[in-house]
C-alpha cells in the first residue's frame, strides 16, 4: 500500500491537470470605433448593405466562416470608456457611470465581481491578460487592480497615437499593432507550454482617430475602387492592419493547437463615426443602412459587428438573436463552471445556448437598455424583440421602431403603437429609477 502512494499521488496530479485542460480558453478582440459595416464581413445574411464597399478584412471573414455571426449584436454604449468598465462587471453603464452621486461610484465600481475575478473563482490555475487600450479613465483603476496577471497598465487613446491631432501618417508599428498582437502571442505561448487555462484581451486603438498605417498596406490598397460610403485609403490601410494582428492571433491558436478548447470573440467597443477629418462628405452615410453613429442610441451608434468562434459553434452559422458586450462575463461564468450564482446587478446574461444555435438569452430583464447622460447628450434606448425605442431627454421625445422591417429606423411608430411604446417606456423608466440613474447632461 505504501509503494502505490507516490503512484496515486502522481495520478491526483494529473488529474488536477485535466481539470485545468478541461476548462475553456478565452480571446476577447475588441475593436475601436468599428461600424457595423466597417468590415468586409456580410453582418445581415442577403444584404450586401451590412458590409462595407470599400474596406478588405480577410481575418474577420476567416473568423465569421469558422464560427458565428451574430448579426444583432451590440456595444454596451455609444463611447468607449463606459463600454470597457461594462465589458468587464457585465452592467449597463447606468449603473456605474451615468449615475446622480457620480463621485460614488467609482468605489463601487472597483467591488464588483469582474472577469478575472469569475475565472479564478471557477478555477485558480486560469491565467488573465489584458493588451492595448484600457482606458477606464475617472478613478483611473489599472487592470492589475482589477485581477489581471498581465497588461500594458492604465492606457487610452494616446498611447496608441490618439490625440486628435496626428496623422493621416505611415508609421512603424501603427497604433501599436506590432506591440499588441506580439505580446498577445508571446502570451498564448506562455499557457500552452503551461498547460493553464487563460483569458485574453486584445483592446485595439484602431480604428480610432489619429489614422496611422503602414506604408506597404496604403500602397496594397490605392488601387483599389472607392466606395460611396467608404473610400479614404488611409483608413482602409489602418483598418486592414488591425485585420492582419486578428489573423496573426488566429494562426498562433491554429499553431498551439488550442482552437478546439478555445473561444474567440471579436466585437467593437461602440459603433463607427459619422465623419473622418479630412475625408470630406462621402456620397452615402458611412454607417449606411445604419442611422446614427457614434455617441447615438441609434443603431449606428451602438450595433456593432459581434463574431464568435470555438468549441461546438457551427462553422458559417448565423445568429440573430440580440447579443451585447454586456453578456461576455455571464458567458465564461457558465462555461469556465464559475461555482456561485451572479448577482443580480450583472444585466447580461450567458450567450451558451446561442453558441448552441438557439436564439434566448437567459438574462434578468428580458430587454437590452442602453443610456447615457452626466456630460452626454442624455439618451436611453430599449430593445425588447424586434422593438426598439429611443427616448431624447432634453425635449421627452420618442421614438419607436420595428427593427424587423426598419433597420434604418426611419418610421417612427409611438401613434400606431402606442401601448407598446408605453409598455417599452415604463421598463425604461423603472430600470433608471431602479439604479438612480442621472437622466440629464450635467458638467463633468
Amino acid at each position: 500500500m505504501l509503494a502505490l502512494l507516490p503512484r496515486i499521488a502522481i495520478l491526483s496530479i494529473a488529474a488536477g491537470s485535466l481539470v485545468a485542460q478541461d476548462r475553456p480558453n478565452f480571446v476577447v478582440i475588441l475593436s475601436d470605433d468599428q461600424s457595423w459595416v466597417g468590415s468586409s464581413v456580410l453582418m445581415k445574411a442577403g444584404d450586401p448593405r451590412s458590409r462595407s464597399d470599400y474596406f478588405r478584412t480577410p481575418a474577420l471573414e476567416r473568423l465569421a466562416r469558422s464560427g458565428m455571426t451574430l448579426t444583432d449584436g451590440y456595444s454596451p454604449a455609444p463611447f468607449c470608456c463606459p463600454t470597457r468598465r461594462s465589458l468587464q462587471v457585465g452592467q449597463t453603464p447606468a449603473r456605474h457611470l451615468y449615475q446622480k452621486d457620480q463621485e460614488a461610484w467609482p468605489a463601487t465600481y472597483r467591488r464588483q465581481l469582474n472577469i478575472p475575478k469569475v475565472l479564478k473563482a471557477a478555477d485558480a490555475r486560469y491565467r488573465t491578460a489584458h493588451f492595448g487600450k484600457w482606458d477606464h479613465r475617472f478613478d483611473r483603476p489599472a487592470p492589475e487592480d482589477m485581477g489581471y496577471d498581465l497588461s500594458d497598465g492604465d492606457t487610452g487613446n494616446g498611447t496608441g497615437g490618439g490625440r486628435g491631432s496626428g496623422g493621416p501618417a505611415a508609421a512603424a508599428d501603427p497604433k501599436l499593432i506590432d506591440h499588441i498582437t506580439g505580446r498577445a502571442c508571446a502570451f498564448l505561448e506562455q499557457q500552452a507550454e503551461s498547460r493553464n487555462p487563460f483569458y485574453l484581451q486584445i483592446s485595439h486603438y484602431a480604428v480610432h482617430l489619429d489614422i496611422y498605417y503602414r506604408q506597404s498596406t496604403l500602397d496594397m490598397i490605392n488601387p483599389w475602387s472607392f466606395g460611396k460610403k467608404h473610400y479614404m485609403p488611409e483608413f482602409a490601410a489602418m483598418t486592414a492592419d488591425m485585420d492582419a494582428s486578428v489573423g496573426r492571433v488566429l494562426d498562433k491558436i491554429d499553431e498551439l493547437d488550442l482552437a478546439g478548447s478555445t473561444y474567440v470573440i471579436f466585437l467593437s467597443d461602440n459603433g463607427g463615426r459619422g465623419t473622418i477629418p479630412g475625408a470630406g462628405a462621402p456620397p452615402m452615410p458611412r454607417n449606411h443602412p445604419l442611422r446614427g453613429a457614434k455617441g447615438s442610441m441609434y443603431e449606428g451608434g451602438i450595433r456593432v459587428p459581434f463574431l464568435v468562434s470555438g468549441p461546438g459553434i457551427h462553422p458559417g452559422s448565423v445568429n440573430r438573436a440580440p447579443v451585447t458586450g454586456l453578456d461576455i462575463l455571464p458567458t465564461l461564468a457558465d462555461l469556465a463552471g464559475y461555482p456561485a450564482g451572479l448577482p443580480e446587478e450583472v444585466d447580461g446574461g450567458s450567450l451558451r445556448a446561442v453558441f448552441g444555435g438557439g436564439n434566448e438569452v437567459n438574462r434578468n430583464r428580458e430587454f437590452l437598455l442602453f443610456h447615457q447622460a452626466v456630460g452626454r447628450r442624455a439618451q436611453t434606448a430599449i430593445r425588447l424583440g424586434k422593438w426598439k425605442l429611443v427616448k431624447t431627454w432634453a425635449n421627452d421625445s420618442i421614438e419607436l421602431f420595428d427593427l424587423g422591417d426598419d433597420l434604418g429606423e426611419t418610421e417612427n411608430l409611438v401613434k400606431e403603437n402606442r401601448e407598446q411604446a408605453n409598455r417599452l417606456h415604463r421598463a425604461m423608466a423603472d430600470f433608471l429609477v431602479e439604479v438612480g440613474a442621472e437622466t440629464r447632461k450635467t458638467e463633468d
